[in-house]
């Protein structure tokens, strides 16, 4: 008879355990010297790159509102340099929104739309924009209900009798202009608000030189809302003003006041 077979048995060797994790938390030292990195970045972005600025007027309306928080890249019109690979920059273009300071007090800063570039032949009919003889398409541009103005919306043609206008800017417009036109000289830019007829601009003060020209505005980083002037409802002379009350408040007014604060869906917003 044949024996059985007998019955053979494979052992796996078990893979070694793991070796255990040690996580390491950052010293004191390394927090410090990673915030003083972060201030030093924001420092040289503020200095060289970047500037803030809060709009406080509706004359940009509805590109730029009263309450938007803006940042202005200062490198973008900078002449080339040895890090232009780094900060791109490049010229001035028509439709460009720029930060300046006003010609008539340079401490203060403006923005305004370009509309004109030097060489370039302006003057409004009726209030439209036309350059070089043809009026352009301005997507951007609101008109808001205002008195009329022959100065505003016929410019330059119409006569001097707005008491805005500088009267120095209103003799080098003669000097300046060409029949119906006004020529953008070299070196300088015409400009405008988006609230056409709500702005104090090129056509109150004259031109922007190249030079006053700050940056680009290029993201809204934060917006307080706040209420324009122009959008607030005229009541008539015979009805009072509401009167104030006692009652108190509900328990989610705190908190409808946080979120109606800000205009929440503006942030970060690339600006046009």
């Amino acid at each position: 008879m044949s024996e059985p077979l007998a019955e053979t048995t494979t052992s796996f060797a078990e893979p070694p355990p793991a070796p255990p994790q040690h996580l390491l938390y950052p010293t004191p030292l390394d927090v410090f010297a990673s915030l003083l990195t972060i201030i030093a970045i924001a420092l040289f972005a503020l200095t060289f790159i970047l500037q803030p600025f809060r709009i406080p007027s509706e004359s940009m309306e509805r590109t730029l509102l009263v309450g938007d928080f803006l940042l202005v890249n200062k490198n973008i019109y900078g002449p080339p340099g040895k890090w232009h690979w780094l900060l791109p920059y490049r010229e001035i273009q028509r439709g460009d929104i720029v930060v300046f300071h006003f010609p008539l007090d340079p401490p203060e800063h403006i923005v305004k739309r370009v509309i004109g570039v030097p060489g370039d032949r302006i003057h409004l009919k009726d209030g439209i924009v036309y350059r070089n003889g043809q009026p352009i398409t301005e997507p951007y541009a609101v008109y808001e209900s205002a008195n009329e103005d022959a100065f505003r919306d016929e410019f330059p043609s119409a006569p001097y009798t707005d008491p805005g206008v500088d009267a120095h800017w209103w003799r080098q417009m003669r000097a300046d202009a060409s029949g119906a036109d006004l020529i953008v000289p070299a070196g300088q830019y015409f400009v405008m608000g988006d609230n056409r007829n709500h702005s104090r601009d090129s056509r109150y003060w004259g031109f922007v030189p190249r030079s006053s020209v700050v940056g680009r505005p290029f993201i809204i980083y934060f917006s307080v809302r706040e209420p324009s002037t122009t959008d607030l409802p005229e009541l008539p002379h015979d009805r009072a003003l509401p009167r104030p009350d006692d009652k108190l408040g509900q328990e989610n007014d705190m908190l409808s006041r946080i979120v109606n604060y800000a205009r929440w869906t503006r942030m970060l917003r690339i600006v046009r």
